[in-house]
Order: C-alpha cells, then sequence, then structure tokens
C-alpha cells in the first residue's frame, strides 16, 4: 500500500523516522521497566490474582491481545513520527494520585488502576498524541488489565436464583428457595459467588469490546453486540444452573455437580463465547484489509512537543517518586493502642464456653488486637461478640477486604442473604450444615460508625489524607438460631451491652486498657 503524506514528508525522512521510533521506544521501554520495577509489589499482587482467582484468569491474555492489537497497525506506525509531550505527564501524575488514593485506602482496585494509568500515560507523553491515536484501542484496552467486577457477584447471585426457580417449578422439580439455597427432594444447592457467572460476565466484557472494535466500524452495531455479550452470558447461566440441579433431580447430586465443573469450565464457556460472535457474523462491517487509522490524518505539529523523549520520561518518574514519597508518610500514621484487650463484662450476662455445633470465628488477618467471646443471659439466649482492633491500615492490614469479616474464603460459613440493618449495624444470615446464624457488624473509623464498607474506605482515605484518628474497630454480634430467634437474642444483648460506638472506643483507647 502507498501512502502519501503531504509535502512528502515520508519520503523525505528516510531512515530518521526509524532512527526517530527507536529512540522513542528505548525510552519507554526504559520508563516501563522503571515503573514495573517501583511498582513491583503491586506488580505482584497483579500476577498472583491472574494466576490464582479464576475470576481473573481472562487477564492473562490481555497483554498478548494489546501486543496483537499493535501488531496489526505496524504497517501504517512508521508514517506517523513520534514526539515527547510535556502534556502527557497529566495522565502519568492522575495515574500515581489514583494509586495514592488507593495506597491511602487500602483500595487495591485503585492502585491497580493507578499502575496501569501510568504505564499508559508514559506511552502517550513518550510517543506522543499522533501515535496516541494511532494506537488509542490498544492503549485502552489494558485497562482490561485491571482485575474488577467482583461487586457485580452478589446481583449475579440473585439473577441466576430468579432465573433457576422458574425453570425448574416449569419442570415439575419440586424446589424451594432460601437467599441462594435451594433445596430439592434429593439434596440442597448454593448459588455461590463462583456459580453466579460473574468470571463469565466480566471475561465476555473484554472479549466483547475486542470483538467490536475488530469486526465493527458502526458504533450502533458495536452498542448492540456489546449488549448481546452482556445479556447472553447472564441469561446461559441461570440455564445451566438449571441443568445442573435438573440432572441432579434425576440422577444424583454428586455426579451432576462434577459433570458440571467439567461443562462450566471447558465447553459452555467456549460454546457460548461461539454463539455470541455467530450471533454478530451476519452484522460484521469491517472490511479485513481496511487500514486501522488513517496516517495522513495524524500529522498534525503539537505546539508545546519536545523531542527529548528522555528528559520527559525522567520528569515523569520523578513525578512518580513523588507520590511515592507522600504514600510513605501517611502510611507511617498510627494511633496509639493498649497493650492488650478484653471483651466487657455485661450485666445480665456471662461468659460461657463456645458453641459446639458449629465453630464460627470472624477473619481478621493484621489486627492488632481480635478477641472473640460468648455470652448467655440464664434465659435461653446466647449471643457471640467479637472485636478487631486497627492501629492503623495499610495494604495486609485492613478493616475490610476481600476474605475477611464474618465469612472467610473458602468457609464452611455460607452466607445465605442480607437482612435489614440492626441499631446501624448490616446484618446476614448464613449458614453451616444444619446450623444458622445471624451476623450484625458495625465499623468504627474515627469518630464515624458504620455498616458501609465503602465509608470504611472513605473514612479511611480521609484520616490518611488530612490527619485525625488512624484507629479501625470492627464490632460483631452474632446469634445462632434456636428455641429463641436470633434477632431477638441480639437484640436483648445489644440493650444490656449499650452503644457500639463507645464500646470500640473503649477497646481501642489506652486510657481505658483491660
Amino acid at each position: 500500500m502507498t501512502l502519501a503524506l503531504p509535502g512528502g514528508a515520508f519520503a523525505q525522512a528516510g531512515r530518521g523516522i526509524d532512527a526517530l521510533w527507536r529512540r522513542h521506544l528505548a525510552v519507554l521501554a526504559g520508563a516501563w521497566t522503571a515503573l514495573l520495577v517501583l511498582f513491583h509489589r503491586d506488580v505482584g499482587d497483579l500476577v498472583a490474582i491472574y494466576w490464582t482467582n479464576t475470576t481473573f484468569g481472562h487477564c492473562l491474555f490481555v497483554a498478548p491481545v494489546v501486543g496483537w492489537l499493535v501488531w496489526q497497525r505496524r504497517a501504517d506506525l512508521p508514517a506517523v513520527s513520534p514526539v515527547a509531550w510535556w502534556p502527557g505527564l497529566a495522565v502519568i501524575g492522575g495515574g500515581a494520585f489514583a494509586w495514592l488514593l488507593g495506597d491511602a485506602a487500602g483500595v487495591a482496585l485503585f492502585r491497580h488502576f493507578g499502575l496501569v494509568a501510568m504505564l499508559q500515560g508514559a506511552m502517550i507523553a513518550i510517543l506522543g498524541p499522533n501515535v496516541t491515536r494511532a494506537l488509542l484501542f490498544p492503549l485502552a484496552y489494558m485497562f482490561f488489565l485491571v482485575p474488577f467486577g467482583e461487586g457485580l457477584e452478589k446481583p449475579l447471585q440473585d439473577l441466576t436464583v430468579a432465573i433457576l426457580m422458574p425453570l425448574l417449578h416449569l419442570t415439575g422439580v419440586p424446589a424451594e428457595v432460601d437467599g441462594v439455597l435451594i433445596t430439592t427432594p434429593n439434596g440442597w444447592f448454593e448459588v455461590a459467588e463462583a456459580c453466579s457467572g460473574a468470571k463469565f460476565v466480566i471475561a465476555m466484557i473484554a472479549y466483547g469490546a475486542l470483538v467490536a472494535n475488530v469486526c465493527f466500524v458502526s458504533w450502533r452495531r458495536r452498542a448492540a453486540f456489546m449488549a448481546v455479550a452482556l445479556i447472553v452470558p447472564m441469561l446461559a447461566n441461570g440455564i445451566r444452573a438449571f441443568g445442573t440441579v435438573y440432572a441432579a433431580y434425576l440422577t444424583s447430586v454428586e455426579a451432576a455437580t462434577g459433570y458440571d465443573h467439567i461443562v462450566y469450565g471447558w465447553f459452555f464457556f467456549g460454546a457460548v463465547m461461539a454463539g455470541v460472535l455467530a450471533l454478530g457474523w451476519k452484522w460484521f462491517d469491517r472490511d479485513p484489509d481496511a487500514p486501522w487509522f488513517d496516517a495522513s490524518a495524524l500529522q498534525a505539529e503539537w505546539r508545546g512537543t519536545t523531542r527529548m523523549p528522555a528528559l520527559v520520561a525522567l520528569t515523569g518518574l520523578f513525578l512518580v517518586s513523588l507520590f511515592m514519597a507522600w504514600a510513605a508518610v501517611i502510611s507511617a500514621r498510627a494511633d496509639a493502642l493498649p497493650a492488650r484487650v478484653d471483651l466487657p463484662q455485661i450485666a445480665g450476662w456471662t461468659r460461657v464456653p463456645p458453641s459446639a455445633r458449629a465453630e464460627w470465628t470472624p477473619n481478621f488477618p493484621g489486627a492488632d488486637h481480635f478477641v472473640i467471646g460468648r455470652y448467655a443471659d440464664g434465659m435461653g439466649a446466647q449471643v457471640d461478640l467479637a472485636v478487631a482492633v486497627y492501629g492503623s491500615q495499610r495494604e495486609g492490614k485492613e478493616l475490610v477486604g476481600f476474605g475477611q469479616g464474618a465469612i472467610r474464603e473458602n468457609d464452611k460459613w455460607v452466607r445465605i442473604e442480607d437482612l435489614p440493618d440492626l441499631d446501624g449495624g448490616g446484618a446476614m444470615r448464613m449458614t453451616a450444615g444444619p446450623v444458622e446464624r445471624e451476623v450484625v457488624t458495625w465499623y468504627r473509623v474515627g469518630d464515624v460508625t458504620t455498616a458501609s464498607e465503602s465509608r470504611v474506605k472513605a473514612e479511611t482515605l480521609r484520616a490518611k489524607l488530612f490527619g485525625g484518628r488512624q484507629r479501625g474497630v470492627a464490632v460483631m454480634v452474632s446469634a445462632e438460631k434456636g428455641d429463641l430467634p436470633a434477632r431477638a437474642a441480639i437484640k436483648r444483648f445489644l440493650g444490656a451491652l449499650g452503644p457500639v460506638d463507645r464500646l470500640a472506643d473503649d477497646m481501642a483507647s489506652p486510657a481505658t486498657a483491660r
């Protein structure tokens, strides 16, 4: 293909263009290497997530896909001159600030987003706006390196149940639902987070975006394909769950669930991907031989550009180092705590041994103090009280996080459903085989008591950035279902305990060390 540029610029530049590209690419490789080394902890976290968390296994393919997308554009890229561009440093700074927020608040999503944004910003600053426009989609596709979407699990669990139950009743299976638990004559099934289809939907978002760019030109068709790529796997996952329960009804739970893992892992996902692609095939409107961008339109001269990519790269790395230093300063903030803590004496209640029916211990790794005990009032009510105290929060030492709280990862306890709040605390119902219990949770960060995990993160960030009390406390009150309803027992206990925020402050205050 012959490309004519204004003024014959490409023809006159000759080897100069190649040398220019080599210099800018070498600087970019150096800048990316420096960023990956500086943020090696986050790089290690990402690799571990990709490799061990099946929800984000698709992220392993994102970097090769980005490389393939750039390779597809290789023929026309030499016609676009790279140039170091000072405004690109704003993207690096924005990414560094996002990383700082994530580091201060203990939000891994922000840290990972910030790292990817810094890598993108380095490319924009070192290669310039014209090359950025030529590589806009591969550059944007890098955002799929960020593990996101865990918040979809609970809504998709509910959607799967909503699809599954009518199908069971339609086919004559006598089934009952309790939250996310399905009971049939020959067993019960949990629509767990892993069965919600979240990993499938998240992967399909990345897959749909790739196909929409590679196979379509019309934005309406791209939007329609993305909608299909999201809706079809949600419906298909509900049908898959129905097939599992129905097969168990006809055969056995063990046979059906074992078959389900094979089908879902090796066949079902690929079949739905192929089906979605087949649905869109008829409306593909992109010529396979069409250029990915118009090189002749990307020759604009930008004011303020420079041909000193190394200087721009070093300035960007210096900017990043300032945010890292800021993060180191605020992460050192911590409140003094008592040397040891113990649970309070409560009028009308006495300490008793823990439950022998099903052991329950909340998970708060990294807590400076953690105590748990069981109380009885002599009138049939027995309640567990657990308190976790943190002098400050940082990575690996967080008040809220994945697999923390009432139920740990791969726990024997299974969440059934969320319940209405009780006295400002977030409540849930969970089960471990025949034993069912209700748990109510409060978080105390600084002077704020809340049941919201997002509020915990926001208050932690505020305290880190602007000062104030750094301590965080989690208070959990729980009771097993028995002769006395769990909520009634918890209410009776809270009436004797008094304000939860006062308990949290007492447990975290050196002046009231127990």
